[in-house]
């Protein structure tokens, strides 16, 4: 049950910038504005999946400086590499 007696800050009619609605909402709850909520549809298409795998310690160092000198990500160049490793066998 809510507690009516605690004093909530009016709601903002719209915010000047995220800077200012993060604050808003960094230092409110949005619990005390349940009657403003409404519902939305949301549609989701997922294409992509990641994941993570361990490697050692001087392998990423080598990745990560091969990536640099490639000047591509690090988990781009990962990525390559074992894709043309288990194509090629």
């Amino acid at each position: 049950m809510r507690n009516t007696d605690k004093q909530i800050d009016p709601l903002p009619e719209e915010f000047v910038s995220e800077d200012e609605a993060a604050e808003f909402w960094n230092t409110h709850s949005i619990t005390d504005y349940e009657e403003f909520l409404e519902p939305m549809s949301l549609d989701v298409d997922l294409k992509r999946r990641h994941f993570e795998i361990e490697i050692d310690e001087e392998s990423f160092l080598a990745l990560r400086a091969s990536a640099r000198k490639h000047r591509k990500p690090v988990k781009q160049l990962a990525s390559e590499f074992l894709k043309e490793k288990l194509t090629t066998g």
